[in-house]
């Protein structure tokens, strides 16, 4: 794996950990669901709104890229 592959993994991971995280506090503390159905329905909405990050060997070298349902378009990261 390439730096800016490992870059875009951690990036990645990352937003999907505070999203869950989050996503976990707020379904236990404001929904009915209890058990297994708390972080099921976290990972599950982690997963949908997490960006993604993906990096592409162009002509001008390798770049890091985010695709995000928030943002229209994909974004080139430094």
């Amino acid at each position: 794996m390439t730096k800016l592959q490992v870059r875009g993994f951690l990036y990645q991971l990352g937003c999907f950990a505070i999203l869950f995280i989050a996503g976990r506090f707020v379904i236990a503390n404001y929904t009915q669901l209890t058990g297994i159905w708390i972080p099921m329905t976290a990972f599950i909405v982690a997963t949908l709104i997490a960006p993604k990050f993906q990096a592409v060997k162009t002509k001008d070298g390798e770049k890091l890229f985010m695709k995000w349902i928030f943002i229209k378009g994909i974004r080139e990261i430094g």
